[in-house]
């Protein structure tokens, strides 16, 4: 396991200036990730496959289509590249995550009209390709997310009296017990600390409002299951995340994701302490 003690002490001092953020999901990006060993990379590009993600499903709308590839791990040549290989029954190329051969076959084969419910798809199959990591931390992250949306998800259907089972994807135990589970909790509250927290979530009628508790959750999510963590792939995991939802934070309201980020520095500084041995 690679530690990076310089790397975690020495993160760039975070500020906002004028109601933006002066760091970065893209500064990280270019500054921290060169400076992550081979596997740990490997971990990052998970996050950042969310924009290679957006970037296939709109070329499969339209190969023409302008997309930003700065943030992914794929050009734009090289994505029309797997929509052209199915269409030239060429062999997979290996170095794409195999979901997205999967999720564009079955983009290709669903008519027009039916094709506004595959994007709930391909997150499920993104989730559940970066749930096979191998990092157990990392891997619990994406589970989350995928329970919180599945989960969401079905108390939306139950609400307008759709078919619940149509909704969830993955195939996890949550996913499979919200397709089957008739009881007001789907037989998940004995299994996930955060489901009646959820349930709550989903009362609240403001959407900005929901949108930030359902981070709140995972804000909190990601500070209790790294509490031990210091100096690993995870601590920087998580700044990355934690940034990635201030930079949303700050979008949507300016007063909030100042006071967020400054909490994000302010808990950095005091949590990360040097160990004697690496102290001049």
């Amino acid at each position: 396991m690679t530690n990076y003690y310089c790397l975690v002490t020495g993160l760039p001092e975070l500020s906002l200036e004028d109601g933006k953020l002066s760091y970065t999901v893209a500064n990280f990006k270019t500054e921290i990730y060169p400076q992550l060993s081979k596997a740990d990379r490997k971990l990052v590009d998970l996050f950042y496959l969310q924009f290679d993600n957006r970037n296939l499903l709109t070329l499969l709308k339209d190969k023409e289509a302008s997309v930003d590839t700065s943030l992914g791990n794929y050009s734009a040549d090289e994505l029309l590249s797997v929509i052209s290989s199915l269409k030239e029954e060429t062999a997979p190329d290996k170095k794409f995550p195999p979901y997205f051969y999967k999720f564009a076959e079955l983009y290709l084969n669903t008519p027009d009209e039916e094709r506004w419910v595959l994007e709930d798809k391909l997150h499920g199959f993104y989730y559940s390709y970066a749930m096979k990591c191998g990092n157990k931390f990392v891997s619990a992250w994406f589970e989350l997310n995928l329970n919180v949306n599945n989960i969401l998800a079905a108390m939306t259907a139950r609400k307008y009296k759709m078919d619940v089972a149509k909704v969830p994807v993955g195939d996890n135990f949550v996913a499979e017990t919200l397709r089957t589970s008739n009881a007001r909790d789907f037989g998940l509250a004995d299994d996930l600390e955060y489901l009646e927290q959820l349930i709550r979530i989903n009362d609240t009628v403001d959407l900005v409002d929901r949108e930030k508790k359902i981070d709140l959750l995972k804000w909190n999510w990601l500070e209790d299951n790294t509490f031990f963590n210091y100096f690993t792939i995870e601590k920087i995991f998580v700044f990355l995340m934690k940034l990635e939802m201030i930079e949303r934070w700050v979008s949507l309201d300016k007063e909030k994701g100042n006071e967020l980020f400054r909490q994000l520095i302010d808990q950095l500084k005091d949590e990360v302490q040097i160990p004697q041995e690496f102290r001049k």
